[in-house]
């Protein structure tokens, strides 16, 4: 294992990344870091009534254990902070700390390989089509009792998928060289097997 090895993943929401890169993750044993819980720490702090870079400033590690950081509201709020040039840079060192860790790094978000970590060792992509992407978001929020119409979470996806493609900070877009991953049509299995391999590729 090289010591310092950084795996930048990034794509929209719900495409799969998280689950792809906690996998890749736990097979090279590396840590792993979920950026956009950095952003709905600071959403939901917001949400309470903080003001958006304070909040940034002063997020703690606990903050990223609470529940309430995968509801609906929180993700959006999450998307709305993330245009703003001061949250982002205030939630930089912390990101780029945990990627130079010795023993390897996955970070997942939306410009991990373009802004975060441009120089990272691997860079991957991982999207799906907006219909796929709402219907897996649709049925994960309906498991939990979320009574949202496919409509409006396929409504919420292509807003959010607006925010984080125009805004003006970092926005969403594959890195160079990065290896994009459709999962439109992928098993899980399959979309993880194709992360491993495109990071074993980069290590040798």
């Amino acid at each position: 294992m090289s010591t310092g090895f950084t795996v930048a993943i990034d794509g929209p929401a719900a495409a799969g990344k998280g689950t792809v890169s906690k996998a890749v993750a736990a097979h090279f044993g590396f840590a792993h870091l979920d950026t956009g819980l950095l952003y709905r720490a600071v959403g939901a702090k917001v949400l309470a009534g903080t003001e958006p870079v304070h909040a940034a400033q002063t997020l703690l590690p606990d903050d990223l254990e609470d529940d309430s950081l995968r509801t609906p509201d929180v993700a959006q709020a999450a998307s709305k902070v993330a245009v703003i040039a001061g949250v982002r840079a205030a939630l930089l060192d912390f990101q780029r700390t945990f990627a130079a860790r010795s023993g390897g790094a996955v970070l997942d978000g939306r410009d991990i390989g373009t802004v975060i970590c441009p120089e990272a060792d691997a860079k991957l992509f991982v999207t799906a089509s907006a219909p796929v992407r709402a219907k897996r978001r649709f049925e994960e929020l309906s498991a939990k009792g979320n009574t949202d119409s496919y409509d409006q979470v396929l409504a919420d996806v292509q807003a959010r998928d607006a925010r984080d493609m125009e805004r003006a900070e970092a926005p969403l877009r594959p890195a160079a060289q990065a290896t994009v991953i459709d999962t439109s049509d992928l098993s899980i299995e399959q979309a993880i097997a194709a992360a491993i391999a495109a990071v074993e590729a980069a290590r040798n």
